[in-house]
């Protein structure tokens, strides 16, 4: 399972061999948006403003974390879990 985080009903994942830019799923809900870890952009889907706005800060706070992830993901190695926002 490619989750690396969940909070508040969000649930954040990166697939393995996805396709550029750099980019988690967030789902909440029924709802799924793919956002770009540079800057926390939705580049499809959508996603409830506040929802949105929780995930902003959340990948602020962990985009390095997310990069490394994202790294990982390309060469099919295990993804580490990233910490909730609290």
């Amino acid at each position: 399972m490619p989750e690396v985080c969940r909070f508040y009903g969000i649930v954040i994942k990166i697939f393995y061999s996805d396709h550029p830019p750099p980019h988690f799923h967030a789902e909440y809900g029924e709802h799924e948006a793919l956002v770009t870890i540079a800057e926390a952009d939705v580049f499809a889907g959508s996603l409830p403003k506040r929802a949105m706005n929780m995930i902003k800060e959340w990948a602020e706070l962990h985009r390095e974390e997310l990069n490394q992830d994202w790294e990982l993901a390309r060469q099919s190695q295990p993804l580490n879990r990233i910490d909730p926002l609290l």
